[in-house]
């Protein structure tokens, strides 16, 4: 008992004070901690790394493998070591190899993927292929170092049907291959202070609750932003949370000495998406009163939410667009996302309209780039930056990734019935339910729902399930760390706090992508036992006074 005693202290004095994340791990070493009278299977709700894998794209993606080694020992080949691919034939080649082979794993897929790249995109065969096998092999630096030129093409179709609903503006994104959205922020944010397109001090919006590394990086000494927050505190008519942005949160971006605004969209924790009321409501504020605002959206739930439409699609003049493919296809360990930019963007338009000793010294900067450093546009300017400009030629995500990245895209392009998108979504959306039921909760229809977490507050449940007078009870004696360390300490539940995420201080946050079915309603059911408890003690407090 004074172990827990010690541990409780312990995970109370941090309690707000650092990341959920690293919150979480202290509740994980106690939800593994001293032995508890019944053995409990740790359930870690905490971080939302699916459980699911899309397998088809990576079965054609190692088979593709085995006929680029044929191919490079084809060319040179000596015990262990083999030569590079060559070009001239590779595409007929192929063919054949596919027709040989016709019973290996994800070789028809294989097939269309090569199909699509001739016959969809007009691609020269031969051509697509090399760089395909190329790739694979990964024996070049990439080049062009942004991307790689054909499946650029690739990822742009991709991101128009995810994130632009089939409907985009006119003209192209340019997009830069990177390491998960991760590495997308840390690129972002270093180029925007690099070109002085941020300052130290500067006036950011983010719109919350949002992602914790979006609230804890404007912080940094290096950047010491100021923060204006845009807060999603919209109800229904009941008091629920809609996590929505009532107009008088969204009238906050008019103020034009705020620079950028960052969003998550859909949002993390909440997983909802902005809808479209409150992105029409963003582009009159934008184009009326702040049209120089850039706005970098993390879209990396789009494909949860059905008819998804990015900020990118509709302010693409002022959006960056980030995109992780780790969520939708089960690759948080490829490290693979991409960062899109309109060809005509706000951003190459502020760099134009800097004083000209700062373009002077942009200029120097980026000298060894090109004879004329101040074309460089925006989007190749990240792509520097991400290797400390001197280092721009071994620039760019690793070939292979790149080679994934296009076989997960025409993968999907090519799955018309959204076969596999409504695979994810039911897996969410039966959870949630389940969750819900369990909770004793009525589950409000949503369309604009990801599902991919869900982030509800427990003074509401309280107020719902017993009542307001024990809603009010419990915030006054209680703490939500009381709840998240006793579902780890009894039960090896590890959920996040909302409050880390800017949302409500009583709000938690459940991913419920990474754990069984079955998971949740037990999760659901033990927060409500915990819950019921607390009650039970309140109607004693009262029956004694």
């Amino acid at each position: 008992m004074e172990t827990v005693n010690i541990q409780r202290k312990e995970i109370e004095k941090i309690y707000g004070k650092v990341s959920p994340f690293e919150f979480k791990d202290k509740l994980i070493a106690l939800a593994n901690g001293p032995k508890k009278k019944i053995a409990h299977t740790l359930l870690d709700a905490g971080r939302g790394n699916p459980n699911w894998i899309s397998s088809t794209p990576r079965e054609a993606f190692f088979t593709f493998g085995n006929f680029a080694i044929e191919e490079c020992k084809r060319t040179w080949q000596d015990n262990d070591l083999a030569g590079m691919p060559q070009k001239k034939g590779i595409g007929e080649r192929l063919r054949k190899y596919i027709n040989e082979n016709n019973n290996l794993p994800g070789i028809k897929l294989l097939e269309n993927i090569i199909d699509y790249g001739v016959k969809r995109e007009g691609f020269s065969e031969d051509d697509w292929v090399f760089e395909l096998t190329d790739g694979i092999i990964g024996d070049n630096y990439p080049s062009p170092d942004r991307m790689l030129t054909h499946i650029e093409k690739i990822i742009h179709e991709y991101l128009v049907q995810e994130m632009c609903y089939n409907k985009p503006p006119a003209g192209t994104f340019k997009i830069f291959g990177v390491e998960g959205a991760t590495a997308a922020m840390c690129y972002i944010f270093d180029s925007l202070i690099a070109n002085e397109l941020l300052s130290r001090g500067d006036t950011i919006a983010l719109m919350v609750p949002i992602f914790t590394p979006y609230l804890e990086i404007p912080l940094l000494p290096r950047y010491d932003f100021k923060i204006e927050y845009i807060n999603a505190t919209a109800t229904t008519r009941d008091g629920t949370h809609t996590w929505q942005y009532p107009k008088s949160e969204l009238n906050k971006l008019s103020n034009k000495s705020i620079k950028a605004l960052f969003v998550v969209n859909p949002s993390n924790p909440p997983s909802v998406a902005i809808n479209p009321e409150s992105v029409n409501y963003i582009k009159e504020i934008v184009t009326r009163d702040n049209p120089n605002l850039m706005i970098i959206s993390d879209d990396v739930y789009g494909t949860f939410v059905d008819n998804f439409r990015s900020l990118m699609a509709d302010l693409p003049y002022n959006t960056i667009g980030v995109y992780s493919f780790s969520k939708y296809f089960g690759v948080t360990g490829w490290r693979l996302g991409t960062i899109a930019l309109h060809e005509d963007n706000v951003f190459d338009q502020l760099i134009k309209n800097l004083p000209e000793e700062i373009k002077k010294e942009l200029n120097i900067r980026y000298s060894a780039l090109s004879t004329n450093p101040s074309d460089i546009p925006f989007i190749d300017r990240i792509v520097a930056d991400s290797r400390q400009v001197a280092l721009n030629h071994t620039a760019g995500l690793s070939t292979p990734q790149q080679v994934q990245m296009a076989f997960f895209c025409i993968s999907a392009l090519n799955d018309k019935e959204n076969r596999y998108k409504n695979l994810t979504k039911n897996i969410c959306r039966k959870r949630q339910k389940l969750l819900f039921k369990s909770l004793g909760l009525d589950l409000r229809e949503d369309p604009y729902d990801a599902a991919y977490y869900t982030e509800f507050d427990l003074l509401e449940w309280a107020s719902y399930n017993y009542g307001k007078e024990f809603a009010n009870y419990l915030e006054k004696n209680h703490k939500p760390v009381d709840i998240l360390f006793r579902l780890a300490e009894e039960s090896s539940i590890v959920l996040l706090s909302g409050s880390g995420f800017q949302g409500p201080e009583w709000s938690i946050r459940i991913s419920l992508a990474n754990l069984s079915d079955e998971s949740y309603s037990k999760i659901g059911k033990v927060l409500h036992d915990i819950l019921d408890e607390f009650a039970s003690n309140w109607n004693l407090d009262i029956d004694n006074n």
